[in-house]
């Protein structure tokens, strides 16, 4: 049971509510309640966020790759630099880097996570004995943490658009449609050693690391649950699709594969208005990643007019090189109003554009990792973060005002409870087992470190 002093409910803010919780689901709300001795009581209670899009073992290099070199960096030039980095990584470092990346995102106040996986081999592309292997490790590191788990298998089977080959540094993503259909197989199988809302979904990498036949094939094979995909980036991938497909890649996509909920488009930064619009009214929903995205340059989001059609969004870490919850909401709208030079922009007519990002967040997020979560609802996921309303940046707000001050002027340190599928992993804003995975992080760091 959870006794809290203030929850936003599906339906709005109520007082003194109690939540009574059963199998990792809301079996019962009741507002107007007082506490029993046995309830964890908290201060504010809200749905919590799912972290749509991740690359765990990027976290590892985060601020490895800030120093200019001669010429011009870009998004491609950081690219060379990841591959490099990870062609050293070992199936243990992988775990103790996922374990400490998930124990962030929860710490940060997300409660789930879609981890977009495409190391799948030894180093060259050898394979493991076991096909799933790092697929594996992934799970482990959800198990050790108690994130909520859509793992999302990447199909990466060339080089860039028009079937060019791999390159030697991305050998270790590659694999064909028939070996990656194993890999999807073994991963579900795996599955039943983990909680049963743990999920696992498709991800063709990007329409340059795979082929229109290739889509087909997979999504005739396995198009059920979650379906992830990297879509306009760059510029230079809009370029060198629309060169080979004769299309822009959003648009190659709406008229190709049937978009619906079930789909999560990752990034989709470089849109036409048209493609935004037909976008939004497809029902699948925009993957935002606006730390990663401002950190590599790739550009702002065509929010205003997605927003404007009833696009569905959500938020994700992607490269893990900052894990802030609030810091991803707020760069999204920042980023929005240093190009329009504007300000609250991401809000449909008049309202609050703090309500309007994190709802639409938890709602999209949710959606995109096939969970029924997003809102503090009977019947849905526990999915619930708490935060300390008495904190110096939140203390002067009225309840309608909260979600305003949580986004753009407070930090995740305002968490204080999080609980994924009624798993109550953070406490006191701590992690249950945060020495021990930092600790098992550290060894896997200089372990690395030393192999370089």
């Amino acid at each position: 049971m959870i006794f809290a002093k203030r929850a936003l409910l599906d339906d709005g803010w109520a007082d003194n509510v109690r939540l009574t919780l059963v199998n990792g689901s809301i079996s019962a709300i009741e507002t107007g309640a007082k506490p029993a001795a046995a309830d964890v009581c908290v201060d504010t209670l809200l749905p919590a966020l799912a972290n749509l899009h991740s690359h765990s073992f990027q976290r590892a290099m985060a601020g490895m790759t800030e120093f200019r070199a001669a010429g011009r960096d870009s998004f491609w030039t950081w690219r060379d630099l990841m591959y490099r980095f990870v062609d050293r990584l070992t199936p243990e470092q992988i775990e103790a880097f996922a374990g400490l990346v998930f124990m962030e995102m929860l710490e940060a106040g997300y409660a789930s996570v879609g981890e977009f996986h495409y190391v799948h081999h030894q180093r060259g592309g050898v394979p493991y004995n076991s096909i799933a292997e790092l697929s594996m490790r992934i799970f482990a590191a959800a198990a050790t943490s108690g994130i909520g788990l859509t793992h999302l298998p990447v199909l990466y089977s060339y080089g860039g658009a028009g079937r060019q080959p791999l390159a030697p540094a991305q050998l270790r993503f590659g694999n064909d449609v028939d070996h990656f259909m194993v890999l999807v197989e073994a991963a579900r199988a795996a599955t039943s050693h983990l909680p049963t809302d743990a999920r696992v979904g498709l991800a063709p990498h990007s329409l340059r690391a795979t082929s229109p036949d290739d889509l087909k094939r997979m999504l005739a094979w396995g198009k059920h649950g979650p379906i992830h995909i990297h879509a306009a980036e760059q510029p230079k991938e809009v370029q060198d699709i629309e060169a080979w497909l004769k299309a822009r890649p959003v648009d190659w996509l709406l008229d190709n594969c049937a978009l619906s909920s079930d789909w999560c488009l990752i990034h989709a930064t470089h849109m036409t208005d048209t493609e935004t619009v037909r976008l939004a009214k497809s029902g699948a929903v925009a993957g935002l990643c606006p730390i990663t995205e401002a950190n590599l340059g790739d550009g702002p989001f065509n929010g205003p007019a997605y927003l404007d059609a009833g696009g569905a969004f959500g938020v994700g870490s992607d490269s893990n090189v900052n894990i802030a919850l609030t810091g991803e909401l707020q760069m999204l709208e920042y980023s929005q109003r240093l190009r329009d030079i504007s300000r609250n922009v991401l809000v449909r007519g008049e309202g609050s554009v703090g309500q309007t990002l994190y709802l639409g967040a938890a709602r999209g997020g949710a959606q995109a990792l096939g969970r029924k979560a997003g809102e503090i609802k009977v019947g849905h996921l526990a999915d619930l973060v708490a935060i300390n309303t008495t904190a110096p940046s939140l203390c002067a707000l009225s309840s309608q005002q909260l979600l305003d001050g949580l986004v753009f002027a407070s930090r995740d340190d305002v968490v204080t409870d999080v609980w994924s599928a009624g798993r109550h992993q953070v406490r006191q804003g701590r992690h249950v087992a945060h020495d021990t995975i930092v600790e098992t992080y550290r060894k896997a760091i200089d372990g690395l470190l030393s192999s370089l």
